[in-house]
């Protein structure tokens, strides 16, 4: 899955037995700007004392330790008894415990369709009218969150399964504020004024863009999100929701043209740094390098906000490198989508402490302990911004705020064939160029063949 990849776990052994929360707190209740009222509110109304909590999660490493340190503040408020675990292989470990009968309390999964499919053999507790509302009052584009939470039951009704929890943002574009203030350039704040920068950048004798498909056998993922990011800025959300749930296919005439709207940044010579024949062959981990070429190979670069990982040594954000949102055409009246990703929590083994649990995960202080550290971001309107760890998050958290519509990865949500197969090489094939209509055929096709 392209979500596993983004977040840039190394693969792990089996975690060793079942990680316990310590009681350990890094922040003493009562230190600091946290919202620790709700702390104090939740734990009034939560004694569980004696009782156990299982959570199993994709978390692992340092990510593990970091969740972790947010577990120990429920078994604290609480009394309960928290333990964790994961697996290197853990979206074949949760369905092997549920199916077997041996599920924990609380699930944490950052695949939509896994979770989907896990609602739909009843293996999964409805989170109740009160959360759906809860959801759409208190996250920022609150009915996005509901929508991805909502799931068809084994009943084939629909119903809120999951809360979004620790989200990732996509609709990311770097650049080095030197180069553009060497240039006299300004972060464009529309599409429209990305695309006259884009221009002026050529006129000027420069290269506005570095773009890389490469990465090995997943070669070509970098331009579905280029795809999905231009559904939700040239279609209404709905319409990405089809999309995405083979509603409408790939050779709808919306799609091909969203497509194409990818091809007018790659497919032209002038545009992309090495020219576009070098899209497809270019690794993604090497193609921000030109923003940082003296002179720049190119102005700007689109991704998830993992990428600094693949900076040069030494890169210092908001100094050397910095982005801006990816941003929405202002003729086209659709907000402020934002494409990312996250984890979603849900129930396989009901019990007092479960529903606990995703009521901690309303309460202000369970996002601000994780914003305060690192890897974190919510759209919840009531935490406190000023936590977070670095400008950066900061940045993008207000970008979640900001968002007026949110959508998962696209491909993610489509079956592997498809999301982690011919929509891949077929972008590989279109940035070739083959033509967008083709390329959707053949996409197409192969959804077909999987029914």
């Amino acid at each position: 899955m392209k979500t596993r990849f983004y977040a840039g776990a190394a693969a792990l052994a089996l975690t060793a037995g079942m990680a316990q929360a310590d009681g350990h707190l890094f922040v003493a209740p009562g230190e600091g700007a946290f919202n620790w009222g709700s702390f104090e509110e939740f734990a009034a109304s939560n004694d569980l004392s004696g009782q156990t909590l299982s959570i199993f999660g994709p978390w692992r490493g340092d990510d593990q330790a970091l969740a972790e340190s947010i577990f120990a503040y429920f078994s604290e408020a609480t009394g309960a008894d928290v333990t964790y675990a994961s697996s290197e292989t853990y979206e074949q470990q949760i369905v092997i415990d549920t199916e077997a009968g041996s599920p924990p309390n609380i699930a944490i999964l950052p695949q939509p369709g896994l979770i989907g499919n896990l609602v739909s053999k009843g293996f999964v507790a409805p989170l109740g009218d009160e959360t759906e509302s809860w959801l759409a009052d208190n996250y920022a584009a609150g009915s996005s969150w509901v929508g991805l939470g909502t799931f068809a039951g084994a009943d084939g009704n629909d119903a809120l399964y999951a809360f979004p929890y620790k989200i990732d943002v996509k609709s990311l574009v770097w650049y080095s504020p030197e180069n553009f203030e060497d240039a006299g350039y300004e972060v464009p704040t529309t599409m429209e004024d990305l695309k006259a920068l884009t221009d002026q950048i050529v006129a000027d004798g420069g290269t506005p863009w570095c773009i890389g498909l490469g990465s090995g056998g997943a070669t070509g993922w970098p331009a579905t999100d280029w795809v999905e990011e231009m559904m939700l800025r040239t279609q209404p959300a709905e319409v990405y929701d089809a999309w995405v749930a083979n509603e409408i296919p790939f050779t709808d005439e919306r799609v091909v043209a969203a497509i194409d709207e990818f091809g007018a940044f790659a497919r032209n010579d002038a545009y992309v740094s090495g020219g576009a024949g070098a899209v497809a062959s270019t690794d993604f981990r090497d193609s921000p390098d030109g923003i940082f070429s003296s002179p720049p190979q190119c102005y700007m670069h689109r991704q998830a906000s993992f990428i600094p990982t693949f900076f040069p040594e030494g890169t210092e954000l908001g100094l050397d490198a910095d982005f801006f949102y990816f941003p929405s055409y202002e003729s086209k009246g659709l907000g402020n989508p934002v494409l990312g990703a996250g984890t979603l929590a849900f129930i396989t083994q009901d019990s007092d402490a479960s529903r606990a649990f995703i009521d901690f995960l309303k309460t202000p202080i369970a996002h601000e302990l994780w914003m305060s550290q690192s890897g974190f971001l919510t759209p919840l309107k009531s935490a406190n911004t000023d936590l977070y760890g670095n400008d950066a998050l900061k940045k993008q958290g207000q970008i979640l705020l900001d968002a007026t519509t949110f959508r998962f990865d696209g491909s993610d949500l489509m079956p592997a064939g498809v999301g982690a197969g011919s929509f891949w090489t077929g972008m590989v094939d279109y940035a070739g160029g083959k033509s967008a209509a083709d390329v959707a055929a053949e996409i197409q096709s192969s959804w077909d063949g999987l029914k």
